[in-house]
Order: C-alpha cells, then structure tokens, then sequence
C-alpha cells in the first residue's frame, strides 16, 4: 500500500493523538511501527520547500514543528 505513513499521519491528526504542530517525537509515539529512519527523516523529506523535489506534505512552522497541508494529497 502506498502513503502508508502519510496515512498514518492523517490518522493521527483527525483521531487527536497527534496535534498539531507536531514534531519527530510527536510522531514517533503517535504512529508506532514507521521505522527508526522514517521518524528522522519523513517530515523534513516531504515538507514545503524541500530540496529533493520531494512531495510536499507539510508545513514547517518553527524548528522541528509541521502541520498537513490541506486539503491531503493522493485522495486521502
């Protein structure tokens, strides 16, 4: 299945066990089982204005704090 993190984000979000703006530890106790890189790199990877032309999936707000950009990509 494709987008399974960002899904799992979303999830979160709406569920209110992640709010935002949320960070990597946010994350990572939110969304258990995405993997000690993913929780790393993820947010930065797909945030506005990233560098590797990456999907963009969130706001970065303040140092290590992102909010979903909305409305969700990929029909979720």
């Amino acid at each position: 299945m494709e987008h399974v993190t960002y899904q799992k984000i979303i999830d979160a979000v709406e569920s209110g066990s992640l709010c935002e703006p949320f960070g990597n530890e946010d994350f990572r106790r939110s969304c258990i089982g995405c993997g000690e890189g993913t929780y790393r790199a993820f947010l930065y990877k797909h945030k506005k204005g990233n560098k590797g032309g990456n999907s963009e999936l969130f706001i970065q707000t303040s140092p290590n704090k992102f909010i979903l950009i909305r409305p969700y990509k990929y029909g979720l």
